[in-house]
């Protein structure tokens, strides 16, 4: 029975591309999702074998979608493909539940190892992930945990990307006033007093692109 996954990527070539190659490798792609919360509830809906995920996405990048999806279903697969290999990015996914990091600059073949690795219950980081969290290991860092609830990194995701209050209320099933204290509740932990903060502060973590 041939491994069943689930894409999400905001871009429809990219998707495309990979759905091609997967299927080449005997992989079924049982459904494609082009932002982090289609994801969610496809992951839900679909019931796949392993998700495999962009990291930048709007509305909900992957890392968080990967918390959401794993918070209902810790058993589930997921690789992230991106092109980031901060230290800082690596060790929130691993932190997350996240089995697979693919950088998207390496050889096409690389994803259906992974999904392969993560299917079988093992972890696979592409080479230069590896070495980033070797060098982390014998350098002795740890890796500072997220400040922020996975709500609150919603939240900052929707005002990084120019949403208002009545928007995010909309958008998370909230009252305008609770998603105006959650935002007041970021600004509060992060020490960041203007939208502009915030925004800096999202692109320096990963959570959208400049």
């Amino acid at each position: 029975m041939p491994l069943r996954v689930l894409l999400a990527d905001d871009h429809d070539m990219v998707r495309q591309g990979f759905r091609a190659l997967l299927e080449r490798e005997g992989v079924e792609v049982v459904g494609e999702a082009e932002n982090g919360r289609e994801a969610v509830r496809l992951a839900e809906a679909l019931e796949p074998d392993v998700a495999v995920l962009d990291l930048s996405m709007p509305g909900l990048n992957g890392l968080d979608a990967a918390r959401t999806i794993l918070h209902s279903r810790p058993k589930l697969g997921v690789v992230l493909l991106t092109m980031h290999t901060e230290e800082a990015h690596i060790v929130a996914a691993l932190r997350a539940g996240v089995r697979g990091y693919v950088v998207k600059t390496q050889a096409a073949n690389a994803l259906t190892h992974a999904i392969r690795q993560v299917a079988d219950g093992f972890t696979y980081l592409s080479p230069s992930v590896t070495q980033v969290v070797v060098n982390a290991y014998l350098a002795g860092r740890e890796a500072p945990p997220n400040p922020l609830t996975p709500r609150e990194c919603e939240v900052l995701q929707l005002v990084a990307e120019g949403r208002t209050t009545k928007e995010i209320a909309t958008l998370l099933d909230l009252t305008v006033k609770t998603a105006e204290s959650y935002r007041a509740r970021i600004m509060e932990k992060l020490d960041i007093h203007d939208t502009a903060g915030l925004v800096r502060y999202a692109i320096r973590r990963g959570v959208i692109q400049a």
